[in-house]
């Protein structure tokens, strides 16, 4: 493992107690054994990939994400879902990707200025 990402079995874990449910509810999920669950979540065994892909749809997280890989958790559905019309999340991401320094700069001052914004229209529609 590298720096401090965390183990498969401690990923399964936070996620299965985010959801509220027990490691019976996710092994009749899984179709498999509560003791295969609980072996999954003290690292003792490794799901197959059917059961990794039910893991990652289950829980709308990728696999690298189960996997320890990164810690964006965001699921394929999610980068695929219209942003804006004719732009997905992944194709906004891709273009702030390229974006240089200065540009990068710039986006994120722009974005902090919307949020402001946001935070006062939320602010003024309660009042």
């Amino acid at each position: 493992m590298r720096g401090n990402m965390r183990s498969f079995g401690e990923i399964l874990t936070s996620l299965r107690e985010e959801r509220g449910i027990y490691q019976k509810e996710l092994a009749a999920i899984l179709k498999v054994s509560v003791g295969t669950v609980s072996n999954y979540e003290n690292n003792i065994h490794f799901p197959d990939q059917e059961a990794l892909l039910q893991l990652a749809d289950y829980f709308g997280v990728t696999v690298d994400y189960l996997l320890g890989r990164t810690s964006y958790r965001y699921s394929l559905d999610t980068l695929n879902e219209e942003y804006a019309p004719g732009m997905t999340v992944a194709e906004l991401v891709d273009i702030i990707q390229h974006f240089s320094r200065q540009n990068t700069a710039s986006f994120l001052d722009y974005i902090e200025l919307l949020q402001l914004r946001q935070k006062a229209e939320d602010c003024s529609s309660t009042s």
